[in-house]
């Protein structure tokens, strides 16, 4: 079966959009098949995006992209001091 990939933007519409069909008496089993998704993908969602707006949403993604960012300069960077030092010490 094909992978759907959806935005912040739409998970935290349709958690929201399960919360107002669950608060009308339908089960979670039952939102989420109105809403096309497995249980375990809403649980996860709930988990990841719970509680969030559509702003947060995106300043979280930023946030990662930039963590991933930095982490692979400090490795770069990390490299680079091992290098120098060991040819500092002539051990080549």
């Amino acid at each position: 079966m094909a992978r759907k990939r959806y935005s912040p933007e739409q998970v935290i519409s349709m958690l929201r959009e399960a919360e107002v069909i669950q608060n009308k008496g339908m089960t979670v089993i039952g939102a989420c098949r109105k809403l096309g998704i497995s249980e375990q993908t809403y649980y996860r969602w709930r988990k990841d995006y719970g509680g969030m707006r559509v702003d947060q949403a995106k300043r979280l993604k930023e946030l990662e992209l930039e963590n991933a960012r930095l982490k692979k300069l400090v490795a770069d960077l990390s490299l680079d001091n091992a290098i120098l030092k060991e040819a500092s010490r002539g051990n080549f």
